[in-house]
């Protein structure tokens, strides 16, 4: 095998970054010309995240082909620009089930299952099977949690082994830590750090560098300490400041050396690299002439991960029209048709967001009701579709308790319902998931925002728009504006009048890259600052 292995390990707290601090490294590698492929293993239980409380694990990201998985895999796939597979996403749930399943199948022989070698072999094999993916000349993994965590172990043991597996060249260590303020005394700390390496030593490895996440400079005493006390060297001490967008950090790795350290260490020759356009374009995600705000209106918002990507879509439709998106988190909890100026007189367009359940349904309904009368730009997504459907015909064509049978399994106009092919069908991973073509309709704001008649979009739904009630529900104004060729499902609905309504099925924020935005995100961004104006 060909493929190079980069380890990145976070230790004191969680939440420092690996998985932006290893897909900022995997981009600086790519722009120097080289393959690189990502997978984050994580310590739960779980299959995946896709039947987990948003509020504790956050966005659900959706690959191409279909996988519900960590949010990570987002930022993997927007610093590298290229899809990640359903491999690239690892957890324990998935380790423990395929080994107990070939338990239960004789596959042991009549052997002890045990951590050591069952456990880590399997999760071995699973890193070796994206190291072959697309032949990469590097494949980075990220291990979830921190270093110390009892879910963890088996993962550290893994790489350990890996690690010494192969020729030491091969194969780079990345331990990501916290380096501390204390504003009492104006120190930065760096013991937590070398608590971190030296648990990480005591499970068997050395990391070869350290990405230091700090809110103040390091200077070269402090990285001296750090060098001195870890056993790394100096130049393998990595200052990570906090920066305005999370965008600056492969310019600050950069500027750090760390890609060029990596390949000298690979013995890879380090081919100039041109960071020019993303300088640029982190210029105007930082600087930007102008300014929008834009109400997200959902039941997450007190925990703004679960909205990762479509946050990240706004910045980059942002970044293209020179625009701060200025994001006011709108609770739909709280919304009634009495109130809803109160919180959305404002704001210079609505977006309502993906989502599950019947809480926080109404304040959704009256956003759209909000944003279609008074001809706010609106743009809604999969549930935001149903919303929108449901609040038209409840206004529009006066269907009294219009609703979706996920909602309302007794309403009397079942204007969204569960296809035929989902019933009986337990929760986890049988949704429509995945990438689906959508045939555009002429002339609509969805077919003059792709400038093209077919596009594909990934979706993570179950239920749809009734094909039984379609002809009554688009007689009146509302259009479809886009149509699943294969099975004639409905994906995206518009109001031709209105300055800028368009509700998707789909999740369009999955495939938004910076510098290069989603198109319907961009032309929603534009109709909203054109709506400022």
């Amino acid at each position: 095998m060909a493929s190079n292995f980069i380890f990145v390990t976070g230790g004191v707290v969680s939440g420092l970054g690996k998985g932006v601090t290893g897909a900022s490294l995997g981009m600086l590698l790519k722009k120097r010309g080289y393959r690189v492929n990502m997978m984050k293993l994580d310590p739960y239980l779980n299959v995946d995240p896709g039947t987990m409380n948003p509020f504790q694990h956050g966005e659900v990201f959706v690959t191409e082909n279909g996988a519900e998985t960590d949010l990570d895999l987002g930022h993997y796939e927007r610093y590298l620009d290229q899809p990640i597979s359903e491999n690239s996403s690892i957890t324990t749930g998935q380790i423990y089930s395929k080994l107990l399943a070939k338990e239960r199948a004789g596959g042991l022989h009549g052997s002890t299952m045990q951590v050591i070698p069952h456990v880590t072999d399997t999760i071995k094999e699973a890193i070796y099977k994206v190291a072959e993916e697309n032949a990469p000349d590097v494949t980075i993994v990220e291990i979830g949690g921190t270093v110390g965590d009892i879910e963890s172990l088996p993962f550290i043991e893994a790489i350990s082994q890996m690690s010494r597996e192969m020729a030491e060249e091969r194969c780079i260590f990345i331990h990501v830590t916290l380096i501390p303020y204390l504003k009492a005394s104006g120190e930065l700390k760096t013991k937590p750090t070398q608590h971190s390496v030296a648990k990480l030593l005591s499970l068997g490895i050395q990391p070869n560098v350290l990405v230091c996440r700090t809110e103040h400079h390091l200077d070269t005493a402090i990285k001296e300490k750090i060098a001195y006390a870890c056993a790394v060297p100096l130049d393998c001490v990595i200052e990570n400041n906090d920066c305005e967008t999370i965008y600056e950090v492969p310019l600050m790795l950069a500027k750090e050396g760390l890609d060029v350290w990596v390949c000298q260490y690979f013995g890879y020759p380090a081919v100039k690299i041109d960071l020019s356009e993303w300088t640029k374009m982190v210029g105007r995600l930082i600087a930007p002439e102008y300014q929008v705000s834009i109400a997200l209106v959902g039941k997450y918002v007190a925990l703004h991960d679960a909205y990762m990507s479509v946050v990240e879509a706004l910045k980059h439709a942002g970044g293209f029209h020179n625009t701060k998106v200025k994001i006011k988190w709108v609770d739909s909890e709280m919304l009634t048709m009495d109130n809803v100026d109160n919180y959305l007189a404002d704001v210079d367009g609505i977006l309502v967001p993906g989502g599950f359940g019947v809480r926080g349904v109404e304040g959704k309904i009256a956003a759209v009701h909000y944003a279609r009368t008074k001809k706010i730009p609106f743009f809604g997504i999969c549930l935001g579709l149903h919303m929108a459907v449901i609040e038209y015909t409840r206004h529009v064509l006066g269907w009294e308790g219009a609703n979706s049978t996920e909602l309302d399994v007794d309403t009397p106009y079942p204007v969204i319902d569960l296809m035929p092919d989902q019933a009986g069908l337990q929760i986890g991973g049988t949704m429509r998931m995945g990438a689906y073509e959508c045939q555009l309709v002429p002339g609509t704001f969805s077919a003059k925002a792709y400038g093209q008649a077919q596009v594909s979009e990934r979706h993570r739904h179950r239920y749809e728009l009734n094909p039984k009630l379609e002809q009554e529900i688009f007689a009146h104004g509302l259009k479809i504006a886009g149509i699943n060729p294969e099975r004639k499902l409905v994906e995206i609905v518009e109001i031709p009048e209105h300055p800028w309504f368009v509700a998707v099925q789909f999740h369009p924020e999955f495939i938004s890259r910076p510098g290069k935005p989603q198109p319907l995100f961009r032309d929603f961004i534009g109709a909203s600052l054109q709506n400022k104006k």
